[in-house]
């Protein structure tokens, strides 16, 4: 049941600094109904050197990855920002907030953080979009571009997940429930 929700691919950048990153996130999704006030929750994972750069600056962009974009997945999904500067050969623009627009994309959502939930393994960013942009072309999901991606990649893939699943089964339940129930159990249901 959970495979069907998949959303468009997407490289989720952002700045603190001069430090610049970005990473391969596949867990977006659209958090407002109110058309004129865009949100989306972006989740990244604490051990992600982006999830570091985002807490630090709060701001973001996500990068709707287009489908001629395929060795973007190898190149922001699978080096770290700890180790390359991954924006060294990649063409780029800046956004309102300093967060990079990666060419080429599909579109782009500018956004600044408003609030963020811990998830013990990852931390899920409430962001208000400030700036969006289509580029046009087809944009990529995970599911048509996984069986397109070279063997070596794919099993490379499936090996860092495998690991990041390690992570994440020791992380998350060190989730301290007390702020949310707090301000829950403070507010009055308004109709």
């Amino acid at each position: 049941m959970l495979a069907g929700l998949t959303a468009p691919l997407a490289a989720v950048s952002t700045r603190s600094g001069d430090r610049l990153n970005a990473q391969i996130a596949v867990a977006i999704t659209s958090a407002s109904i109110v058309l004129h006030r865009p949100r989306l929750i972006v989740q990244i994972y604490r051990t992600n050197f982006t999830h570091d750069l985002i807490a630090a600056s709060g701001v973001l962009a996500v990068n709707f990855l287009s489908d001629a974009q395929l060795p973007l997945i190898w190149e922001l999904g699978m080096r770290s920002g700890r180790d390359a500067d991954k924006f060294e050969t990649l063409a780029y623009s800046t956004a309102a907030t300093g967060s990079p627009l990666i060419h080429g994309s599909f579109g782009f959502l500018d956004c600044r953080v408003v609030n963020a939930m811990d998830g013990g393994d990852m931390t899920a960013f409430l962001v208000e979009v400030i700036a969006a942009r289509t580029n046009g072309g087809e944009r990529m999901n995970w599911r048509d571009a996984r069986p397109r991606l070279p063997q070596r990649w794919a099993d490379e893939w499936d090996r860092k997940i495998a690991g990041e699943i390690d992570v994440s089964l020791e992380t998350m339940g060190e989730i301290d429930p007390s702020p949310w129930l707090e301000r829950t159990q403070s507010r009055q249901p308004r109709r």
